[in-house]
C-alpha cells in the first residue's frame, strides 16, 4: 500500500534502469473500476508532461516507479486531479476535500480516501469531474 502523496515526486525509471525518464506529477483514477489507470510524469529535455498506462508499470516502491515497457501511449484519458478535490455526496452534501488516497501498488486498486472529514472507503466513489468527486452517501 502507498499513498498518492508518497508517489508524487518519485523518479520514473525505464526498463534496463538507465537514467530516469522524469518525475511523477500525478495519478489518474478510473472511478468505474476504482483503480489507478495512468501515471503522469514530467521530464525530458523540455519538461513535457506524459501519461503512462498502469499496465506499463512494472513496480511502484518508495524509491521509484519502474516502467515495464518503453512504449509511449498513443493517448491518455482526461486527467482530473484527485488531491485537493471537493467531495460531494450523490445527494449534494459537502464532505470536505481529498487530502490523500491509499492504493495497492500491485493491483492499482484504491483502498481508502483520506479527507478533511475523515476516511472514506474507496467503494463509495461514483464520479470525478472538474468540479468535484462524487461519492455515495451513507
Amino acid at each position: 500500500m502507498m499513498l498518492f502523496t508518497e508517489v508524487r515526486g518519485l523518479p520514473v525509471v525505464p526498463p534496463g534502469g538507465a537514467g530516469p525518464l522524469g518525475t511523477v506529477t500525478s495519478l489518474t483514477i478510473d472511478v468505474v473500476t476504482g483503480s489507478v489507470s495512468h501515471v503522469w510524469w514530467r521530464g525530458g529535455r523540455f519538461g513535457r508532461q506524459s501519461a503512462l498506462p498502469w499496465d506499463a508499470v512494472g513496480a511502484v516502491g518508495p524509491g521509484a516507479v519502474r516502467v515495464r515497457s518503453g512504449d509511449a501511449p498513443a493517448s491518455a484519458p482526461p486527467h482530473h486531479e484527485l488531491l485537493g478535490r471537493r467531495i460531494l455526496t450523490d445527494t449534494g452534501t459537502g464532505r470536505g476535500t481529498v487530502l490523500d488516497v491509499a492504493f495497492d501498488t500491485r493491483s492499482a486498486r484504491l483502498l481508502a480516501l483520506f479527507t478533511t472529514r475523515g476516511e472514506l472507503p474507496a467503494d463509495r466513489l461514483l464520479g470525478l469531474g472538474d468540479y468535484a468527486l462524487v461519492v455515495r452517501a451513507g
